[in-house]
């Protein structure tokens, strides 16, 4: 069986445990996760199985929904509340037009320095591993882009907010640039993620709730199929002799259908209704190329 599972990753176990747990139960080698939660965060975590582990690549290019808890005044090597405490100072001047004001600045296209606790890696090797070395390098900054950022409720001194942001954004990051800017340092204290491109909070299930479902031998229930992923991309339906040429790698030249993205990608059906692959378009052959075949 192929897939994917919507898991709801508690705090305290790491991503890399959710995947272990799934290969262990459904006796599977093939298993994947999309988009890292650091082991104090919780939320959404995609699970791809089988030959699912071949979409991941287009689900980390998704946008995601998190809410945050950030406490000013203080300032942690790690951006969040893991973290050695490096400065600590008073934000009770601090008002909440200034946190509005200042959250504002954040909304649209903006630019990132990663944090050096990340998995970004540097000549091969994770930060994370040199910052537990003690070893800093230099980051350059990077483009993100904040679709909604919202002030939920203010408890001086932490801010709890909503944040719909691009692939590769880093709400720690944010949360550290908003104590920059206001000038008495901020951490993230707590992070959920409520939305993965297609897969909710509201339907993902907990890692006990999975291991119920295998011992009642119901798991697959909670599957999703492959093209879930794809939910938003352009449709094709192909004819038998179509079908065949993708499935033998051929392109097809003679669908006058226009590029379905930016990236001048399309999913592909047989004529009946089986997922069968992703298409790209090549503008200057005029052909529809097999991009990834599954069937």
């Amino acid at each position: 069986m192929d897939g994917i599972l919507n898991i709801n990753k508690p705090q305290g176990r790491t991503s890399f445990s959710i995947v272990s747990m799934v290969r262990r139960l459904i006796r599977e080698q093939r298993v994947g996760h999309a988009g890292t939660l650091d082991p104090d965060a919780t939320g959404v975590l995609p699970v791809c199985f089988g030959r699912g582990t071949r979409v991941v690549e287009f689900l980390l290019g998704s946008s995601k929904t998190y809410r945050s808890e950030i406490e000013l005044g203080i300032s942690t090597d790690t951006y969040d509340a893991s973290g050695t405490v490096t400065r600590r100072s008073d934000p009770s001047g601090i008002t909440l037009e200034q946190l509005q004001t200042a959250l504002a600045t954040f909304r649209g296209l903006i630019r990132q320095t990663p944090p050096m606790y990340s998995a970004l890696k540097h000549h091969g090797t994770p930060l994370y591993k040199l910052a537990r070395a003690g070893i800093e390098v230099e980051r350059e900054s990077r483009p993100a882009r904040i679709y909604h950022l919202e002030l939920l409720e203010w408890h001086p001194p932490v801010a709890t907010i909503e944040v719909t942001c691009s692939s590769g954004t880093y709400i720690r990051s944010l949360a550290h640039d908003l104590g920059q800017l206001l000038g008495c340092g901020a951490i993230m204290k707590s992070l959920v993620r409520l939305r993965y491109g297609p897969f909710e909070l509201k339907d993902a299930i907990t890692p006990e709730q999975f291991e119920d479902a295998v011992r009642k031998g119901c798991w697959q229930d909670y599957v999703y199929p492959i093209d879930t992923v794809l939910s938003d991309w352009t449709a094709i339906i192909l004819s038998d002799d179509d079908s065949r040429a993708v499935k033998s790698g051929r392109p097809i030249a003679h669908l006058e259908q226009p590029p379905a993205s930016p990236e001048s990608l399309c999913r592909a059906y047989t004529s009946d209704g089986r997922f069968l692959g992703v298409l790209r378009y090549i503008p200057e052959k005029g052909q529809w190329q097999p991009e990834k075949v599954f069937v």
